[in-house]
């Protein structure tokens, strides 16, 4: 298995575990496809795979279908994704993605928790480049081999096809997005969840200590409602 097996493997159940702050999530993010392509599903390809995100945490229907209509009012404001890079303690690079509609207030928060912690925000590029900018599809398994799968997918792009319990992943490149969605709804292959993550190219493992210093940081940092996802090269348990 590759490193978006491990990274997948890794991560499982350590980012939104909360149920509401997934809901949070996912309705910024139906804000930002409606805006970018409006209402309608069947014309908006981002705003089809926010949905069946948003089905795959069980977001009930009702909370989705108003959400979609108060992001196509014209006095909902619009959320801007804005990504922080910096230092945790003993070296551990921290990407931070957000969606923000009050840049100065996320910008003021992101700044504290590093200083609070002992960590460092850096500017535009500092670490940004350790990441691989991935993109991601969950489908339904059912009368699908993944090695087959992986071998017609390749010229779409995917780089790891693999299976778990929840279904068969799809890792490719973050331009992959596009082409690897239209061929899978073109042969009718439910997708049950799709996204993009970053992963770290190289990891450093820390004692326990250490991790903890870090775990800190990340902890106060997730916490922000402005906060979509946070990315870091500390090695984490898979066991």
């Amino acid at each position: 298995m590759g490193r978006a097996f491990e990274f997948r493997k890794a991560r499982k159940m350590k980012r939104w575990s909360a149920m509401a702050k997934a809901f949070t999530r996912i309705g910024k993010d139906i804000v930002m496809a409606v805006k970018e392509g409006g209402p309608d599903p069947a014309s908006n390809s981002r705003l089809r795979a926010v949905i069946q995100n948003a089905k795959s945490v069980n977001m009930p229907k009702d909370n989705i279908e108003r959400a979609i209509k108060k992001a196509s009012d014209k006095d909902q404001g619009d959320y801007k994704e804005v990504l922080f890079e910096g230092y945790a303690p003993h070296g551990i690079a921290i990407l931070v993605e957000t969606a923000t509609d009050n840049n100065n207030r996320t910008v003021a928060n992101i700044r504290s928790y590093f200083n609070k912690c002992d960590g460092n925000l850096g500017t535009s590029g500092s670490v940004e480049f350790m990441f691989d900018h991935t993109c991601n599809f969950r489908i339904n398994a059912e009368g699908l081999d993944p090695e087959e799968l992986e071998l017609e997918f390749i010229d779409y792009g995917a780089e790891e096809v693999f299976k778990d319990e929840d279904g068969i992943l799809i890792y490719a490149p973050f331009g992959s997005f596009g082409a690897i969605q239209k061929e899978l709804e073109s042969r009718d292959i439910e997708i049950l969840s799709s996204g993009f993550e970053r992963i770290p190219q190289v990891t450093k493992q820390l004692t326990p200590e250490q991790v903890a210093d870090v775990e800190k940081l990340l902890e106060k940092i997730e916490e922000d409602d402005d906060v979509q996802n946070v990315y870091h090269t500390m090695q984490e348990s898979v066991a």
